[in-house]
């Protein structure tokens, strides 16, 4: 048996030479099992030794997308309002001046809605009925809450680390953000919102939109952090058809927003004002993405003294400082006269100056009187 299995040599090229094994009486088994293993050929083509071919496995065919039978056309939503990218941050009333991209290319994707795309917003088709609308609100709003059921939904939904959290960010309330809501309200009665950026400095404005667009009620609010609730007789079943927006359109041109001469100064007042600005210290620093619940308030203050505002907004970035600046033009009101290096000059106007005239005669009346 030896003798074959040391007489079956691998067929190779190079010249084989002669193999001797020599036996001592007194080595154990072992050893000689040892020196086989290790003088036995280990060509891996030289049979019993060959390695076992692999099964091949069937190659994978492509399966065709299945579409849906249901979908026969456009869908159709009853939502009564136009569908717009962002709802708190886009003034309906102001019309754009030109546009970045065709407005025939919809957002929403080539026939998937039934409404067309001006370019904005998706007008809506039927007139709004805004009685049998509050009725349908209240309906599924149902029984106003109680002090302790809102005790116990806003301690389970109030802390950072809740699940059912929404980030709000500087495009506002968005379109496929009411999507995400109603997704929430599937498996929590309520869902908590974090506000960031600009959007912050008007936070009324974020609270109406939540609950105009979404059908539900902000129960509470502290600083950036609100809780939308969804309704006592909130039906998952029968949530509203909300398409998603595919893409996010490119914001259309507006008329600019810094004038070279602001209105009611001349050229050379106008120049004066914004070196006076860039000159005086400034007001506050803004973060980028930071939390601006309390700059109209200390605007206004200053503007109680000052005539004019600089707001330092480092790293903010230039497009939001010129929403910040727009923001500002209409809540405080005052009027922007210059974005530079990421700084914002605001002027309080020719109504600023009317009102110290008019709080200086009343001083001065009083003064008199007594």
């Amino acid at each position: 048996m030896l003798r074959k299995l040391l007489s079956w040599r691998p067929s190779t090229h190079k010249p084989q030479t002669a193999l001797t094994l020599t036996l001592r009486p007194n080595t154990p088994f072992p050893s000689l099992s040892r020196f086989l293993s290790h003088s036995l050929p280990t060509d891996p083509y030289d049979p019993p030794f060959s390695p076992t071919s692999k099964p091949s496995k069937p190659k994978k065919t492509k399966k065709s997308p299945v579409k849906d039978p249901t979908r026969t056309g456009p869908l159709k939503s009853d939502i009564p309002f136009d569908f717009r990218y962002s709802y708190s941050e886009t003034d309906p009333s102001v019309e754009p001046i030109g546009f970045r991209e065709p407005p025939r290319f919809s957002p929403f994707g080539p026939g998937r809605i039934d409404r067309a795309w001006t370019g904005t917003s998706a007008p809506a088709h039927q007139e709004v009925d805004t009685e049998s609308i509050a009725q349908d609100r209240n309906r599924v709003l149902g029984d106003p809450l109680s002090e302790e059921e809102i005790a116990e939904l806003v301690e389970r939904y109030r802390h950072s680390d809740c699940s059912r959290q929404i980030n709000l960010g500087k495009g506002g309330v968005t379109h496929n953000m009411l999507d995400d809501i109603h997704n929430h309200w599937r498996r929590a009665e309520a869902v908590r919102i974090k506000c960031l950026g600009v959007p912050t400095l008007d936070m009324d404005n974020i609270c109406f939109h939540l609950e105009d667009k979404s059908g539900g009620k902000v129960i509470y609010r502290h600083i950036n952090i609100l809780l939308l609730y969804r309704g006592r007789n909130y039906d998952p079943k029968n949530r509203p058809v909300i398409p998603l927006m595919l893409w996010k359109p490119y914001s259309p041109i507006y008329p600019k927003l810094v004038k070279n001469v602001a209105e009611g100064l001349t050229f050379e007042e106008t120049k004066e004002m914004r070196n006076r600005g860039l000159t005086s210290p400034p007001l506050m620093k803004l973060t980028r993405n930071g939390v601006y619940v309390n700059v109209v308030e200390r605007v206004r203050e200053a503007f109680k003294t000052e005539e004019v505002v600089r707001l330092d907004c480092t790293h903010v970035g230039t497009s939001d400082c010129k929403r910040i600046g727009v923001k500002l033009r209409d809540l405080v009101p005052c009027a922007p006269i210059l974005f530079k290096d990421e700084q914002i000059i605001l002027w309080r106007g020719q109504g600023g100056q009317e009102e110290e005239s008019n709080v200086s005669k009343e001083v001065t009346s009083e003064l008199m009187l007594e």
